[in-house]
């Protein structure tokens, strides 16, 4: 199994998610979006959605293409199969409500099946929690900000993938 290419970003989750598709598919998808409120990782084929339990402390996302993706570590929090296609060859993180964090150029176009696995979810989000419980006052605001920047987890989504085929062909028709 050998890795082809790795980016990594780091993303805030506005609304509580991070979305990573193809660079021209741009309509979301409310369905996948709910699936992954209930399962963390889900999504319709050309947008995954990465659901955490918080809004304000960025999150890592790493995306790696391998020949044939590894087994998810055995210290992550969960995983499930995930499955993206990609018709220009590259992918954007995007942070809801504040625009793209990245994006990562493919080996070339085409359908990539692996899984997402994630760690760290519940302890960033319990960290979170821990964080509005301060005083409100003058410097509330502050403190917020310094505690998030200052998170001693980092909430982490790993997307390993391997090209499995060519992209469907468009149908001149559905433009």
């Amino acid at each position: 199994m050998a890795l082809l290419g790795e980016y990594s970003c780091k993303a805030t989750p506005g609304r509580r998610v991070v979305e990573v598709y193809d660079a021209d598919a741009y309509l979301g998808d409310a369905d996948a979006m709910a699936t992954a409120r209930r399962q963390v990782v889900a999504g319709n084929g050309y947008h995954l959605y990465l659901c955490s339990l918080q809004p304000d402390i960025d999150v890592d996302v790493t995306i790696r293409v391998w020949d044939t993706p590894p087994d998810p570590p055995a210290d992550a929090e969960g995983h499930v199969s995930i499955s993206i296609e990609s018709e220009t060859g590259i992918l954007v993180v995007n942070q809801l409500g504040l625009g793209p964090a990245g994006e990562m150029p493919l080996p070339r176009p085409g359908v990539y099946e692996g899984h997402a696995w994630w760690q760290n979810r519940q302890a960033a989000a319990d960290y979170y929690a821990t964080t509005l419980d301060h005083p409100t006052d003058d410097t509330f605001e502050e403190h917020l900000t310094q505690a998030w920047n200052n998170c001693p987890v980092t909430e982490r989504y790993v997307l390993d993938l391997a090209y499995t085929r060519a992209p469907e062909p468009v149908d001149d028709e559905d433009l």
